[in-house]
């Protein structure tokens, strides 16, 4: 790293419409230019478009590699997994050779299969950031039924059939057929991934989980590193951003998602007696479901939707505490860091990598379950005042 090196980035998600994984990987772009090195981007896109597009951002070549995806359950997976890598490999490995790069650095699940294999075939390091649980489930989030609390403990034949059948339905008995599949979907993944040159994970709950659930990847170096977060924008808007509420308020930023469990959310509020105000920053499929439960509850909750992020974190700056549901195994969550850095207090779900962000009591409160979530609010609010 002594001399400036030409890094192409591969991501299924970049700014400016994406969510956590898409501002870490802009932070880790920005954070390498300003170390003197040289980076573009490749994003796969599976929205609907077919092509290769070139745009910028921030100053930064963007290559947006296009190909439609069906919204029908594993026709999708097949086209964004197995359809998509040959040919998203092959465009790679001709802006590698074109591009004089020294390294590709894929982020993501319809990423970094092609980008390791993309690298050997140009006889160069390939860095694996894995963000979140694709390589050890097929669902990447280790959730076996999206209605309970509870993580899978292990992907074998028998797990699989219980978690098909909540996504499956009726269809349960000829998804059941599918297996094979997804079996040998997550053998690829990790197969290939044992041949990058090191593997990131964000979080020492993923760097756990892939060494026990993938031993494929014993012999690769495996480095905990968190996620990037620029200090300076954060700074100034602590300082500088108007509020934009007078009252206090409790805020949630993000999906509006079951395993966000945004399903706790307002009855844990209202079980603490907590009087103050729900804004949502977000938006997503739970969205009506939320709007008539705050309706049924009488309860003060105002949605604004997805927002721009620096909007986003005005609220953050200026809440009186952030909610925190998810009970899916986060990674390591950008809301939490940020949150942590504008020094907005925290109430938790103890899940994935939080913990590597809010230690219970000294930088925020962790909860358990669902039904400690409350109690925790109890305290957050006894604190604060």
């Amino acid at each position: 790293m002594s001399a400036p090196l030409r890094v192409l980035l591969a991501t299924d998600a970049f700014p400016p419409v994406c969510g956590g994984s898409g501002w870490s990987t802009w932070e880790l772009a920005r954070g390498l230019i300003k170390r003197g090195h040289h980076v573009e981007v490749v994003k796969v896109d599976a929205t609907g478009r077919r092509g290769v597009f070139e745009t910028t951002y921030d100053g930064i070549r963007v290559s947006e590699f296009c190909r439609p995806a069906s919204n029908v359950p594993v026709v999708r997976n097949l086209q964004k997994n197995e359809r998509l890598w040959p040919p998203f490999e092959k465009y790679l490995r001709t802006r590698l050779r074109e591009g004089a790069f020294d390294l590709v650095h894929g982020q993501h699940a319809m990423t970094t299969v092609p980008a390791i294999n993309a690298a050997a075939e140009a006889n160069m390091p390939a860095v694996a950031t894995v963000r979140d649980y694709w390589p050890v489930c097929y669902w990447s989030d280790l959730i076996y039924d999206p209605s309970q609390p509870g993580l899978c403990p292990e992907c074998t034949s028998g797990m699989m059939t219980r978690c098909v059948k909540p996504r499956a339905g009726a269809a349960t008995p000829a998804a059941w057929t599918l297996i094979p599949y997804m079996r040998l979907n997550l053998q690829t993944k990790r197969r290939t991934l044992a041949r990058a040159s090191a593997i990131i994970a964000p979080s020492h709950a993923i760097a756990s989980d892939l060494r026990t659930r993938a031993p494929e990847i014993a012999e690769t170096p495996l480095y905990t590193i968190p996620n990037p977060v620029d200090m300076a924008p954060l700074d100034h808007i602590h300082d500088h951003a108007p509020r934009p509420k007078a009252a206090p308020y409790v805020l949630y930023a993000g999906k509006l998602a079951r395993n966000k469990g945004v399903q706790f959310l307002l009855r844990a509020i209202q079980n603490a007696g907590i009087s103050w105000p729900l804004v949502i920053a977000g938006d997503g499929p739970m969205r009506a479901e939320i709007e008539l439960e705050a309706r049924r509850r009488d309860m003060d909750v105002e949605i604004l939707g997805w927002l721009p992020r620096e909007q986003t974190l005005t609220w953050m700056r200026h809440a009186a505490m952030l909610a925190f549901p998810s009970y899916g195994p986060e990674s390591l969550s950008r809301v939490l860091i940020e949150a942590s850095a504008l020094g907005t207090p925290i109430a938790a779900m103890d899940t994935g990598g939080t913990r590597d962000i809010v230690h219970h009591g000294e930088t925020g409160l962790l909860s358990a379950d669902p039904a400690a979530f409350v109690f925790l609010r109890k305290n957050a609010l006894v604190d604060s005042l």
